[in-house]
């Protein structure tokens, strides 16, 4: 790795708690510089504005959550599991995802919606491959007989995302996790009634 390409990943690994909970327009250059430690010009030395570095953080960002999901998957071998495992990620990591500012992906998509809309494709990509994490996982359900068989893999991925962040959203302005843990047993409710053959 180049010095130059060293200098960038400092920027975006140093700045990507900072978006998260400041947000993407409210993130200033001086917050970049107070947390970097380096200089204005250093900083767009390697960015070409801020909006190149806010959406290099939001990829930073979502690829440590996709990673993180991965992990918790490990070892799983039944579908159920699987689904189980993903979402008991937010149960158990609450304290600090939420000491990072929250999911990276509802923050961003708060934003991206109408004000930063060159965020708006990477986000809805980022929900997309979710998604497909959840499909993936009751598609595989399906075939090995533990969910059945006519179950709208695709939709019920959908509804569980929008459980996961309205309970990370209300819990977060409520300052109470037992928002985030209702809609988590609500998830893990429909994967043992709706879902279970």
């Amino acid at each position: 790795m180049s010095k130059a390409e060293k200098t960038r990943e400092f920027i975006i690994e140093k700045s990507a708690s900072v978006f998260n909970m400041k947000g993407y327009a409210g993130t200033s250059l001086s917050d970049l510089t107070d947390i970097t430690g380096l200089t204005k010009g250093s900083i767009y030395g390697n960015f070409e504005n801020k909006d190149e570095i806010a959406a290099a953080v939001y990829e930073y960002n979502v690829s440590n959550l996709g990673r993180k999901l991965d992990e918790a998957l490990l070892g799983k071998t039944t579908a159920k599991e699987k689904l189980l495992a993903l979402t008991e990620y937010y149960r158990t990591n609450w304290k600090k995802i939420f000491e990072r500012g929250g999911c990276p992906i509802l923050n961003a998509s708060i934003e991206a919606d109408d004000n930063l809309p060159f965020l708006k494709k990477p986000v809805q990509n980022s929900i997309k491959n979710w998604a497909n994490k959840f499909s993936t996982v009751i598609e595989e359900g399906k075939k090995t007989g533990e969910f059945k068989k006519h179950t709208d893999a695709v939709a019920y991925s959908y509804t569980m995302i929008t459980l996961l962040e309205g309970g990370i959203m209300l819990a977060k302005i409520m300052n109470h996790p037992s928002y985030l843990f209702s809609a988590i047993d609500r998830i893990q409710l429909i994967i043992a009634t709706e879902l279970n053959s």
